[in-house]
């Protein structure tokens, strides 16, 4: 088991207004305490909501592209700018790419009269 990192913020820290999340699409959000960093990512499509870790589970690097892109072109996957590895959106499972039979690591976020928190 891998250990926690401190800068993984706790339950109930809001994010944003789901508003700032285009339908479909992902916004990022990084967490820092001292030395140590979190990333996560949520995702919107339709009624779908749903938040990853942003580590690729095959290289351990951040999926997102340098300017802040988590999906594909057509907006169906989550991609690995890394290596082109492509994941579902919905559970997070890679879907072609080195990381086949792997999946995202979820990070649990909720919401609340159409802001997020983290759960």
């Amino acid at each position: 088991m891998a250990p926690s990192n401190p800068a993984r913020p706790e339950p109930g820290v809001r994010l944003c207004a789901l508003a700032e999340i285009a339908d479909p699409g992902a916004k990022g959000f990084t967490f820092r305490r001292d030395e140590a960093l979190f990333a996560g990512f949520v995702v919107r499509r339709g009624g779908l909501l749903a938040g990853y870790v942003d580590r690729c589970p095959h290289a351990g690097w951040p999926l997102g592209s340098l300017d802040g892109r988590f999906l594909t072109r057509d907006l169906a996957h989550v991609l690995c700018a890394g290596h082109g590895a492509l994941f579902a959106l919905d559970d997070g499972a890679c879907v072609a790419g080195p990381c086949m039979g792997a999946w995202l690591a979820p990070w649990a976020i909720e919401l609340r009269g159409g802001e997020l928190f983290t759960a």
